[in-house]
């Protein structure tokens, strides 16, 4: 056999070995994982349940409601996330802080101290087991804000809307399928806002990229990229009870999808013109993951891989690549990146811009006639015009507030300005329910996909069938 034959025979081999492994699980083996939505193989494609929406629940999106003037609020959860919420909202203008609640009551005096140094009225406190539904129960809040572990984001936010409040919850905001549909249902049977705090949708370079995105500045869209790596291992004692590690240890996938899915899918206009239609998981053996379960559980196995990759492919067969990595002894990368058919976007590990030349862009920026050729990112110069011509004017007006109050460069205070500006202006949030569940469903879909021999796995469709209702992301103004 020739050099050439055997390497022609090497490559189909290997394209061989690759297609048993993602498309043949009968070949693999048994099924191992039972996920929390019964779903069947067609073409084998693990295809879930999608529930019909029962009579009395009408559709989200775009929801509105009536202003809320005075928009009052209870935070439940003052950890980490938590008590630095309450010290940003004390920035914000026509918010009332009602209720405070934390399992440990301690944690409750440090934040009525906060809304004392601001000249703000005490508010009521709840602790223990169950004081988050007494404050869920009160008549006289607006907005729920959960701040607590992840496996109690689903619980809490049902109960607050099912009595009649808006939620705001960290993530992710939801763990399993069924969870998704449990506060899809939800919503839409309330019709109550349910918005995951997504952070880092309001970086000022995701937010500057999606607005050129959306002026076709790149050309077609075919391939973005998001991702949460993170090098945790300074930080897994800061979490109450040992909960994240815990989780990881327990569970295979990735368990830690939003801040790479929220940016990457506003880009996509993921239920807005397009939708995630089938994705399939890989990932490493566990390491370091192992190593810190060893070292502070005890534990002498580990589920989650150190590095997990997930590729996704849309309805209009455009590409979603998704990776976590909270092991690693490496620098932390969002990997938020953008590649279209005129143009290219990168943030980590440095900021650039690059076009296969500046005609879409001459019309602001005039020097932008000297690029001519996309294999180079935009000089220095040029980046601060890009900046300052396409970052939203809604986001200018309060730069220097959010820079200056902060929360991850201020991305944490706009997340909260523009919250409650759409509750007191009556406007649709900027994130949806289903916002919220598409960017958290990689949790358990990439887990039936790993555990499953990395078969391709069908990401339902949230919206039942209305994902091409709204044309386009928007953020909606008065």
């Amino acid at each position: 056999m020739g050099k050439k034959t055997l390497t022609n025979f090497s490559l189909r081999m290997a394209t061989l070995l690759l297609t048993l492994i993602i498309t043949a699980p009968s070949i693999i083996g048994a099924k191992k994982y039972a996920a929390s939505v019964p779903y069947k193989m067609k073409d084998n494609v693990a295809v879930l349940k999608t529930p019909a929406r029962e009579k009395g629940q009408k559709s989200v999106l775009e929801l509105a409601v009536a202003p809320i003037k005075t928009v009052r609020i209870g935070f439940v959860g003052l950890g980490m996330r938590g008590a630095w919420a309450v010290e940003r909202y004390m920035f914000i203008d026509g918010i009332e802080v009602v209720a405070l609640c934390d399992k440990y009551p301690e944690k409750i005096a440090p934040m009525q101290e906060v809304l004392k140094k601001n000249n703000r009225r005490p508010a009521a406190e709840y602790s223990g087991e169950d004081g988050w539904k007494q404050l869920c129960e009160r008549d006289d809040i607006d907005l729920v804000y959960i701040c607590t572990d992840w496996l109690t984001h689903t619980p809490m936010c049902v109960y607050a809307m099912e009595h009649g409040k808006h939620v705001a919850c960290e993530v992710p905001i939801a763990m399993t399928i069924k969870e998704c549909w449990d506060l899809v249902n939800t919503a839409e049977r309330t019709q109550r806002h349910c918005m995951m705090l997504e952070n880092c949708c309001y970086d000022f370079y995701e937010m500057t990229t999606l607005n050129m995105a959306q002026q076709g500045l790149f050309g077609d869209i075919v391939h973005v990229e998001g991702s949460y790596i993170h090098n945790l291992n300074n930080f897994w004692n800061e979490y109450q009870d040992n909960w994240r590690l815990e989780y990881n240890q327990k569970h295979r996938g990735d368990v830690y999808p939003t801040h790479g899915m929220g940016p990457a899918c506003q880009l996509l206009n993921i239920h807005r013109g397009d939708r995630m239609k089938t994705l399939v998981a890989v990932d490493s053996k566990s390491f370091n993951g192992l190593a810190a379960a060893r070292k502070n559980m005890g534990a002498s196995t580990f589920a989650n891989g150190d590095h997990t990759i997930t590729l996704i492919r849309t309805e209009r067969e455009r590409l979603l690549e998704i990776q976590h990595n909270v092991y690693a002894e490496r620098p932390y990368n969002r990997m938020y990146q953008l590649t279209g058919t005129e143009g290219f976007a990168n943030k980590y590990p440095s900021e650039g811009y690059a076009f296969k030349n500046g005609n879409r862009l001459v019309a602001k920026i005039p020097e932008a006639a000297s690029i001519k050729d996309s294999e180079q990112f935009v000089d220095d110069n040029l980046m601060a015009k890009i900046r300052e011509a396409y970052l939203p004017d809604l986001f200018k007006q309060i730069e220097e507030k959010a820079r200056k109050v902060g929360g991850h460069g201020g991305m944490d205070y706009i997340m909260d300005y523009r919250l409650i500006y759409c509750l007191q202006n009556g406007l649709p949030l900027d994130e949806d329910v289903y916002d919220g569940v598409e960017w958290s469903c990689l949790n358990e879909l990439t887990r039936i996909s790993l555990e499953n021999g990395c078969i391709p796995v069908e990401v339902p469709d949230f919206t039942r069938g209305e994902w091409n209702k709204v044309k386009g992301f928007r953020y909606a103004t008065k």
